[in-house]
């Protein structure tokens, strides 16, 4: 099983009250990044490239739980940064999961085993571990040597500890999928709860720009990646922690627009206009930040240039995740995608 089904009949009844109350806009996942400062120096990440002052900054446990009380959305994803650098993160956790969010703490796994025993395993609590593939390329991805053997032995004590543990993956520009198809099957080995994948786009900031992917190549690989799932002898049983319907999207049998207000980012700069990958200014309250930002600017069919190769999870895993309860007949595939296969 790869999303909860106690965390899918939570998602969808609130999704169902929202739809009820008339609400077109609402956020399905508060994406909170307490600091930008981390252990690594991955090329694919802008964040450590702040200036020092706003390294050094950090949000306390209540301007967490504000942010978290004012969104409303049921799942909570803790970024950064390295969350596990902060030093009050088991009790903004603790104080997440006390309000019954959903929570997925994002680590690259190099302080997860000494943090272990700070937090508790609940239904309501994920460690979801960056893993961007076999030891050879996610070393690489992350500049230093030895974290991928380091994330594996924190992802094997973590599970022997009773937490539930995911896997986030960004793919890249020039990837193989062969290599991919081995990593999944290893990961998949691990026991872990869900693997979640994204493809890789643009950060401003980001170090290297030369491998983030574009719309076309996107759908093109994940074809590839997906096809061994529909073998018609054998197929492998890999589980996603996405909607069977954002899946599709990637791989170009959905056509789907962005829903940026659908994962809000609330950062020690305020809430981030319009997503956490674009950067048109903050704004000081939720409100303003649902009230006050021109949503049509953005998204495939906005004809923004920034957004038009973007397939990012963020952005199109609410939509799917809305298309899922759109009728009776997507709610049941839904339903059907949460049960162990066989």
């Amino acid at each position: 099983m790869s999303i909860s089904l106690h965390q899918a009949v939570k998602v969808g009844s609130y999704i169902f009250r929202q739809k009820m109350k008339g609400k077109k806009r609402f956020p399905l996942v508060l994406m909170l990044e307490p600091l930008f400062r981390c252990n690594l120096e991955c090329a694919g990440c802008g964040k450590i490239q702040y200036p020092e002052e706003i390294l050094n900054k950090r949000l306390t446990p209540e301007q967490c739980f504000q942010a978290a009380d004012e969104c409303g959305a049921p799942v909570v994803t803790i970024a950064g940064g390295e969350p596990l650098i902060h030093n009050e993160i088991g009790e903004i956790v603790q104080g997440l999961v006390d309000r019954k969010r959903f929570v997925y703490l994002c680590t690259n796994a190099i302080l997860l085993e000494k943090y272990l025993d700070r937090i508790k395993p609940s239904t309501y609590l994920t460690l979801s571990v960056h893993l961007d593939g076999l030891k050879e390329e996610h070393d690489h991805l992350v500049c230093r040597n030895g974290i991928f053997d380091v994330a594996v032995r924190a992802i094997q004590t973590a599970k022997k500890k009773g937490f539930r543990v995911t896997t986030n993956t960004t793919v890249f520009e020039g990837e193989d999928p062969s290599r991919l198809h081995k990593f999944f099957d290893f990961v998949t080995e691990l026991g872990v709860d869900g693997m979640m994948i994204s493809p890789g786009y643009s950060y401003a900031w980001a170090p290297d720009q030369e491998h983030f992917l574009r719309k076309e190549r996107t759908r093109e690989l994940f074809r590839k990646l997906f096809a061994p799932m529909k073998e018609k002898t054998n197929p492998k049983r890999w589980n996603f922690n996405h909607s069977p319907f954002y899946l599709e999207f990637l791989e170009g049998s959905r056509d789907y627009d962005c829903t940026p207000w659908g994962n809000p980012n609330y950062s020690v700069l305020g809430w981030q206009k319009p997503c956490y990958l674009l950067n048109d200014g903050y704004a000081e309250s939720f409100s303003e930040l649902m009230n006050g930002t021109n949503w049509d600017q953005y998204g495939h069919k906005s004809g923004n240039p920034r957004c038009q190769d973007c397939m990012v999870h963020c952005g199109f895993e609410p939509t799917a995740v809305q298309d899922a309860t759109s009728s009776i007949k997507n709610t049941l595939r839904s339903v059907q995608s949460l049960l162990p296969a066989g």
